[in-house]
């Protein structure tokens, strides 16, 4: 899984791990990376493969997929948890903070599906029953717009619909998709939102991992294109 070191994605490869799954866990620093695989490994003694990796380098997605699959040989469960977003108004949009918001949030996975997609099929292939999975952590700014988000959205709306696209082309043999699309979540990355937001009226970051694991106990009969959940209160739809 990509982005495992922290916030979200890093309580989604405990709850995993919980579960017995081996794990490649990938992250942008060697460090964050090297301590959740550590933690991981002592906690749960499951197998963790840990690879430091930029989402916005092609070379570095490659690698990724490599290692993965020269390690394991299966992917029953692809988790795409890294992600980076900028809160600027469209008159003010920078090109760089553009460009790098595409490249982790879509570019990256994309291509990180496409290159082990194989791999996907053969382990849905060998266990038909459960078949193989994708789970994508997008936004609920990818399916209602928040203003100040707009690159953000409308990554995430682009990873919805690759994840939607996913399913149609793939799920047949086994292999399908889910965007998993939360309103704000309390964690690091949502710091800069506390002087106006409670933590106690965001969501936790087990509310989404526990969702995730939900999808690995289905059927390969069971495709579910997009869950949404939203924060409680009168802003339904709303991030």
């Amino acid at each position: 899984m990509t982005g495992g070191s922290r916030g979200i994605g890093a309580e989604i490869a405990r709850r995993l791990a919980g579960e017995g799954f081996a794990l490649t866990v990938a992250a942008r620093q060697e460090a964050g990376v090297a301590a959740a695989v550590e933690q991981l490994r002592a906690e749960f003694g499951v197998e963790v493969h840990g690879v430091a990796a930029n989402m916005a380098s092609e070379s570095d997605v490659a690698r990724l997929a490599a290692e993965h699959e020269k390690r394991f040989g299966r992917l029953d469960l692809l988790v795409l948890g890294a992600g980076m977003g900028t809160d600027e108004p469209i008159s003010a949009l920078r090109p760089k903070a553009y460009d790098l918001q595409l490249a982790v949030n879509l570019r990256a996975p994309v291509l990180l599906v496409s290159q082990l997609l194989p791999l996907l099929r053969s382990t849905a292939k060998a266990n038909p029953a459960a078949g193989a999975r994708v789970v994508a952590l997008a936004s609920i700014t990818g399916v209602a717009g928040e203003a100040g988000l707009a690159v953000y959205g409308a990554s995430k709306a682009a990873l919805i619909s690759f994840c939607e696209t996913l399913s149609l082309e793939e799920s047949a043999a086994g292999v399908s998709a889910t965007a998993v699309a939360p309103g704000y979540v309390d964690t690091d990355m949502t710091e800069h939102l506390r002087d106006r937001l409670e933590r106690s009226s965001m969501l936790t970051v087990g509310d989404v991992a526990e969702l995730v694991l939900s999808l690995t106990r289905l059927s390969a009969a069971a495709v579910v294109p997009t869950i949404v959940v939203t924060r409680a209160g009168p802003q339904m739809w709303r991030a």
